[in-house]
């Protein structure tokens, strides 16, 4: 095997290397992603359920009943949101 060869080899394996596995920084930026991903579910679900309540509560005129049961419907769908989130990045790794 003469010197050529081998460097052509060693820049092949490299190259295979890098891809099947990711530098630190890569690592670093999904995990932020991911967790800003999983808090977004969250307070978007809380933000959407205040809201409709909200708006139920000024239609039939119940203030502030329905906001807070919609709060707490919110929050629950946001935990439940964030629960399938999680188990389906879990999967793809």
């Amino acid at each position: 095997m003469n010197n050529k060869d081998f460097r052509t080899r060693l820049k092949i394996a490299k190259k295979e290397f890098a891809k099947n596995h990711p530098s630190e920084n890569n690592k670093k930026g999904y995990f932020m992603g991911s967790a800003f991903r999983l808090g977004t579910e969250l307070v978007a679900a809380v933000v959407v359920g205040t809201i409709i309540g909200f708006i139920l509560d000024n239609w039939f005129d119940t203030k502030p009943w329905l906001i807070i049961i919609f709060f707490f419907f919110g929050v629950f769908a946001g935990i439940i949101n964030v629960i399938r989130v999680a188990k389906n990045m879990q999967k793809e790794d």
